[in-house]
């Protein structure tokens, strides 16, 4: 009998370490999962930071890198002209972009280098409104002695032999800024065709105003061009003044 009752207590104790061995074990298993998955969620966050990082670089050196939409839209420099060993340049100045269209155009078909005049107080359309007997552009108009500054005016004309001046008619006139520009510089030795964009009027006295303001170079009567004008229509504009 005794015989008996220490073979079950000896299988009673071996069911019992099996037991806690299998509580052990498992115990261990969770814990070790437990401790992979922490580390991964630490990884994925330390990746989801990194790329976070990247785009934030990346947004911070794409604005620094980005170039104002006016800026780009020039043809040429707007703080200063860099010949291309052209001997025709197109300055001009436009408070629309109707101008400006033309004058592209005109380099284009001449090869010329371009140069866009910007006032150093610019135009906002109440100062546009020739209605407004009080509006900026009509005070200035009325004034011949007005000169508005220029923001912009590094223009180099020397290594040119052809200068084309463009500008929009306001009360029948170039602007003053106009006057301002070619008061400014010498066109000894250069052939000077203005022309200019309007809703309706020519070009007028507007050419011969700024030949007599600028007293020097070879100044030819120049014209009114529409806006939109094709470039085979600006060839023979060109060639109907040789």
């Amino acid at each position: 009998m005794k015989k008996v009752m220490f073979s079950l207590l000896a299988a009673m104790c071996m069911l019992g370490f099996t037991a806690c061995g299998s509580t052990d074990s498992s115990s261990s298993s969770a814990a070790h999962t437990s401790a992979q998955t922490q580390a991964d969620q630490q990884e994925t966050q330390a990746q989801q930071a990194e790329q976070s990082a990247e785009v934030t670089e990346a947004e911070q050196l794409g604005e620094e890198n980005a170039v104002p939409e006016q800026t780009e839209a020039q043809s040429q420099n707007a703080d200063t002209n860099e010949s291309t060993g052209a001997d025709t340049i197109v300055v001009y100045f436009s408070a629309t972009g109707t101008t400006k269209g033309v004058a592209e155009s005109i380099a284009n078909v001449t090869n010329a280098d371009i140069f866009e005049l910007i006032p150093a107080e610019p135009y906002s359309d109440a100062d546009l409104d020739w209605n407004d007997s009080g509006s900026r552009t009509t005070i200035e108009m009325n004034d011949p002695d007005v000169r508005p500054a220029i923001a912009n005016d590094t223009v180099d004309l020397e290594g040119y032999t052809t200068v084309y001046i463009g500008y929009p008619i306001w009360w029948g006139d170039a602007p003053r800024m106009m006057s301002t520009f070619v008061e400014a510089h010498d066109f000894s030795g250069k052939t000077v065709i203005p022309f200019c964009t309007s809703g309706g009027s020519g070009i007028g006295r507007s050419g011969s105003n700024l030949a007599s303001q600028a007293g020097s170079g070879n100044w030819l009567e120049g014209g009114r061009l529409d806006a939109g004008i094709s470039e085979s229509e600006i060839e023979d504009w060109i060639n109907d003044m040789n």
